[in-house]
């Protein structure tokens, strides 16, 4: 059987057909008598529910509409392919994934749960989030992520095309906390500083945002090891993002309960909404002094 598995992949990722549909391709590549019951289609979701992760995750899986997060693609080997070869579905879900444009597609997983939300949690302690970004301040991390200009300008395309969500009839409820050193943190220039606070001052002053800043002065706080975002929407399950060398977005319950409690407890560190507004503003003059 995997020696079927690692022919049809090779040949699937040589003749670029079809890269996204990971899981039916190691399906079709075994003899199904070889396969175990939790290999064949999730059709009743009872794979899904023993990995603990929603029906729609497995389903994109299997479809091919999106690749398998990292997390996913271990949880798929673990339970269908116990005996190896090990890492190959994470292996195939990261050719699937560097074969994708502009926007992966697991990307596009993210997109979609950012659209249809009704709240956003957005927690970050280095960067701005892309939510908030304006265009050269986002050009200038794509830029040193080693992009040339024409990429760059693609992905800043993509970045500012999210803001959308502010604009529409009944936009999202966003909630974004930022550690006090994403104020200082020089990016690009003191004068793009400048324009992404005022930037992001604007925003808080939108029914809709709230934006709080954990002064420097607490120390240590619970979500330093890393950002992510909570995307809340009415029927669906909530999805995080989650930044790492490569971001990765996952709906596993209790990764989804971890973040959220994270988020609570880098809340209750921040300032509330008109104090971090006038930090926010200090910080935007000390730029323009620059």
């Amino acid at each position: 059987m995997m020696a079927a598995v690692r022919g049809m992949a090779v040949h699937a990722v040589a003749e670029g057909t079809a890269p996204g549909s990971l899981v039916t391709l190691l399906y079709e590549a075994a003899d199904d008598r070889d396969l175990p019951d939790a290999a064949r289609p999730d059709e009743g979701g009872t794979l899904a529910a023993k990995l603990g992760y929603d029906r729609s995750v497995i389903a994109k899986a299997e479809t091919g509409e999106r690749p398998p997060s990292p997390e996913v693609a271990d949880a798929l080997q673990a339970e269908l392919f116990p005996a190896g070869p090990d890492g190959l579905v994470a292996r195939l879900a990261m050719l699937a994934r560097r074969a994708d444009g502009p926007i992966p597609s697991w990307f596009e997983s993210w997109l979609e749960a950012e659209r249809a939300a009704h709240m956003l949690r957005l927690w970050s302690p280095l960067l701005v989030p892309g939510l908030l970004q304006i265009g050269e301040y986002a050009r200038a991390l794509f830029l040193a992520s080693g992009l040339d200009e024409d990429a760059a300008a693609e992905h800043v395309a993509v970045r500012l095309g999210r803001q959308a969500i502010f604009e529409r009839p009944k936009p999202p409820h966003v909630v974004v906390v930022l550690d006090e050193p994403v104020l200082h943190h020089l990016i690009s220039s003191p004068q793009v500083m400048a324009d992404q606070l005022t930037h992001i001052a604007e925003m808080s002053e939108r029914p809709n945002v709230s934006v709080q800043v954990i002064p420097a002065d607490t120390g240590a706080n619970a979500g330093l090891s890393g950002a992510f975002d909570l995307a809340s929407g009415d029927g669906a399950p909530e999805v995080l993002r989650m930044e790492a060398v490569e971001d990765v977005t996952a709906e596993s319950r209790s990764l989804v309960r971890t973040a959220a409690n994270i988020f609570a407890r880098v809340q209750a560190d921040a300032l509330p909404r008109a104090a971090s507004r006038a930090l926010i503003l200090e910080a935007t003059q000390q730029w323009k002094t620059r």
